[in-house]
C-alpha cells in the first residue's frame, strides 16, 4: 500500500514538472523562439506578454510599439540584448531598463525619441539611438554607464556638442555623431579610451584648440561634410585614418599635421585645396585622396610608403620624375580629369610596383613613354592621341586592360598585339577609325586571342572608290591576301571572312 502511494506521488510530481517545463517553453503569439534563448516577434502593436524569464535576446525590430514601460520588461532580468529599432517608439519610461543588470546591447535606432532614455543599466556596452529626433545631450543621462564602449547618435537633431556631457563615459571606444546639425563644439573631449570619432555631415566651422588633446587613443577621425577652413589643431599623435572630405580647406600644412607620424590614410577630397606642403612629414602615409580640388601641381616628396595617390578633378598640367621619384611603393595613381599635356618620359621609373594608372580626360597627345612593366591597367580615355607608337608599349608586358576610348586614333599597328601578350580587354570606341586591311587584321587577331573589344569596331566592310559590289569584292580579296602575307607561317589559317564581316550591310 505504501509503495502504491509512493508511486502515485512520484508520478504526480513528474507530471507537474513536465507541465511546468512545457508551460515555461511556450512561445508568445506572433513570435519565434529558439534554443539559444532568443525571441523575435513580428507585426505587434504593443510589447508582447508571456516571454520566458530566462530569455537573453529580444528582437522586436520593425513592429509598432510606441512606448516601453518598466512593467513590460521588469521580469526579464536575464536579457543581454534588446532590439527595438524601426518601431515608432516615442517614449521609454525612466528607469524602465534599470533592472536589467546584465543588459549589454540596446538598439533604439530609427524611432521617434526626443531624448536618450534615462536610468539605463550600468552593464550597458552598446547604445544605438541613431536616426531619432534627439535635440540635445544631458550629462545626467550617461551617469553610471562606465562600461559603455559604443554610442551611436547619428542622424538626430543635435545642434551643440558640450564635451563635459560625455565625460562620464570613461570606457567609450566609438562615438558616432554624423548627420546632426552641430554648429558649436565646446571644451575638451575627455574620453581616454576613444579610438573612433565620427562627426561627418554637420555644420562645424572649427574646433577649440584643446578639443582633441585628451584623445591620446584616437586612431580614426571622420570629419567630412562640415565647414572647416583649416585642418584642426592638436590632432592626436596616434591618429591613423583622417577624413576631411567636403570641407573648405585651402591648404595642407606641415605645422598643422607634422605630428601625425602614424597617419596611414588621409582624405581631403572636394575641398578648396590650392597647395600641399612638400612631404607633409607623414612617413607612414599609404593612401592620399585629393580629388575635386584646385591643385595645379602634383604633390611631391610624399611618404616613400605611399601606395595610392588620387588627384582626380584638379588643374594639374604636367607630371614629372621629380614629382614621383620618391614613391617607390606606389600601386595606384589616379590623375583623370585634369589638364595634363606633359607626362615626362620615365616619370614612373622608380615606381616599380604600380599596377593602375588613370589618365582619362586630359590633354595628352601620345601614350607616355617608359611606363613600368608592372602596369596591369592603363586608362587614357578622352585624350588627343592620334598614333600608337611601338616604343610606348614595349615595356608593358603585363598589361591586361587598355582604355583608348574617345581619342583621335585612325589605325592600330599589328605590332601592338605582339608587345602586349597579356592583353585581355581593350576599349577602342569613339575614335575616327580608318577600317583598313591592317586594322581588320588587328581586330581578327584580337578576337582569335579572345581579347574583349568593342563589337562595333569596323563592322562596316572595307569600301573601294565607286562603292560597287565588284569593287567591294576586290577590296575583300586584297585584305585576304594581306592577312595571308602578314601572318606568321605557322599561324596562317583559312578563316571564313563571313565570321567577321556582314556582307549584307
Amino acid at each position: 500500500m505504501f509503495m502504491m502511494w509512493f508511486l502515485m506521488i512520484l508520478l504526480a510530481s513528474i507530471t507537474l514538472h513536465t507541465l511546468l517545463c512545457i508551460c515555461s517553453n511556450v512561445c508568445p503569439r506572433k513570435c519565434v523562439c529558439d534554443s539559444a534563448k532568443s525571441v523575435q516577434c513580428f507585426r505587434l502593436q504593443s510589447f508582447p506578454t508571456g516571454i520566458t524569464k530566462d530569455v537573453r535576446k529580444l528582437n522586436l525590430g520593425y513592429n509598432h510599439i510606441k512606448q516601453l514601460k518598466g512593467r513590460d520588461i521588469s521580469g526579464l532580468t536575464g536579457l543581454e540584448e534588446v532590439i527595438l529599432s524601426s518601431c515608432g517608439v516615442e517614449v521609454v519610461e525612466a528607469n524602465a531598463l534599470r533592472a536589467q543588470g546584465v543588459l549589454r546591447s540596446l538598439d533604439l535606432q530609427k524611432n521617434k525619441l526626443h531624448q536618450i532614455p534615462r536610468g539605463l543599466p550600468p552593464s550597458l556596452e552598446t547604445l544605438n539611438v541613431g536616426h531619432n529626433r534627439i535635440t540635445g545631450l544631458q550629462e545626467s543621462v550617461f551617469e553610471g554607464l562606465k562600461k559603455l564602449r559604443l554610442l551611436d547618435l547619428q542622424n538626430n537633431q543635435i545642434t551643440n556638442l558640450r564635451s563635459n556631457t560625455l565625460s562620464t563615459l570613461v570606457k567609450l571606444e566609438c562615438l558616432y555623431l554624423d548627420g546632426n546639425q552641430i554648429e558649436t563644439v565646446q571644451g575638451a573631449l575627455r574620453l581616454p579610451e576613444l579610438n573612433l570619432l565620427s562627426l561627418g555631415n554637420n555644420k562645424i566651422p572649427s574646433f577649440p584648440s584643446a578639443f582633441f588633446t585628451p584623445l591620446q587613443s584616437l586612431t580614426t577621425l571622420h570629419l567630412p561634410g562640415n565647414l572647416l577652413s583649416r585642418v584642426p589643431l592638436d590632432l592626436p599623435h596616434a591618429l591613423s585614418y583622417l577624413n576631411l572630405d567636403r570641407n573648405q580647406i585651402r591648404a595642407l600644412r606641415n605645422r598643422e599635421m607634422g605630428q601625425l607620424r602614424n597617419l596611414k590614410s588621409l582624405s581631403a577630397s572636394y575641398n578648396r585645396l590650392v597647395s600641399v606642403d612638400g612631404g607633409l612629414r607623414l612617413p607612414n602615409l599609404t593612401v592620399l585622396e585629393l580629388p575635386g580640388n584646385h591643385l595645379r601641381v602634383l604633390p611631391s616628396r610624399l611618404s616613400p610608403k605611399l601606395e595610392r595617390l588620387d588627384c582626380r578633378q584638379n588643374s594639374i598640367q604636367e607630371v614629372t620624375f621629380q614629382h614621383l621619384s620618391g614613391m617607390k611603393q606606389l600601386k595606384h595613381l589616379f590623375l583623370e580629369n585634369n589638364t595634363i599635356w606633359n607626362f615626362e618620359a620615365n616619370a614612373l621609373r622608380n615606381s616599380i610596383h604600380i599596377t593602375n594608372l588613370a589618365l582619362e580626360q586630359n590633354l595628352l597627345s601620345s601614350i607616355p613613354d617608359g611606363l613600368p612593366e608592372s602596369l596591369i591597367r592603363l586608362d587614357l580615355k578622352g585624350n588627343r592621341i592620334e598614333v600608337v607608337q611601338e616604343q610606348e608599349l614595349r615595356s608593358l608586358k603585363r598589361l591586361q586592360v587598355l582604355n583608348l576610348r574617345r581619342n583621335k586614333l585612325t589605325s592600330l599597328p599589328q605590332i601592338t598585339l605582339d608587345l602586349l601578350p597579356r592583353l585581355r580587354t581593350v576599349y577602342l570606341d569613339g575614335n575616327p577609325w580608318n577600317c583598313s586591311c591592317e586594322l581588320l587584321g588587328v581586330k581578327r587577331t584580337l578576337l582569335a586571342r579572345r581579347v574583349e573589344i568593342p563589337k562595333e569596331l569596323c563592322n562596316e566592310p572595307v569600301r573601294a572608290p565607286g562603292d560597287s559590289w565588284r569593287a567591294y569584292l576586290m577590296a575583300q580579296d586584297r585584305c585576304e591576301e594581306y592577312f595571308t602575307e602578314t601572318a606568321p607561317e605557322d599561324q596562317v589559317e583559312q578563316t571564313d571572312t563571313e565570321e567577321y564581316y556582314d556582307y549584307d550591310s
